[in-house]
């Protein structure tokens, strides 16, 4: 439904947001979101430069969320490494079709506007205090700490 780089990205938002504020160094999220090591700090850096994180250098450095978790959307994140695709014309070229989509890829598209209202309407805040039975995305087994230079 949505790519790897999607869901690495939402399960380090959900990471980032975990620590309530304080900054979050890049291997406590490597091992906490289990997002691969080389790959993580690409998608750190399209969160930064899309304002969603603050990040901070050396001694007491990490990542902080740059707004609050109840002001970003699923859908926030997910735009920002890979976009929804919505179907506006005809995906297999052709002409006649144009933008009156057929049955299959009209139906295709609603399914993707729904899933975009989803993600539109469901806050990181949401997925952090959401009750069940299973902690979010990326809490780990035992407790980890999120920032060791802090300590």
């Amino acid at each position: 439904m949505i790519s790897p780089t999607a869901e690495y990205a939402l399960r380090a938002i959900v990471a980032i947001a975990q620590g309530s504020g304080e900054p979050v160094i890049t291997p406590t999220l490597v091992e906490m979101t289990k997002v691969p090591a080389g790959y993580l700090p690409k998608v750190l850096q399209t969160l930064r430069k899309a304002g969603l994180v603050n990040s901070k250098r050396g001694l007491g450095g990490g990542f902080t969320l740059a707004r609050s978790a109840e002001s970003i959307t699923v859908l926030d994140v997910v735009n920002v490494v890979a976009p929804i695709k919505r179907i506006d014309s005809c995906p297999l070229g052709i002409e006649t079709h144009g933008t009156n989509l057929c049955p299959l890829h009209k139906r295709l598209d609603e399914a993707t506007e729904l899933v975009e209202q989803s993600f539109a309407s469901t806050t990181i805040e949401e997925l952090l205090t959401a009750p069940g039975r299973s902690t979010p995305l990326c809490q780990p087994s035992s407790p980890i700490k999120l920032n060791p230079q802090l300590e």
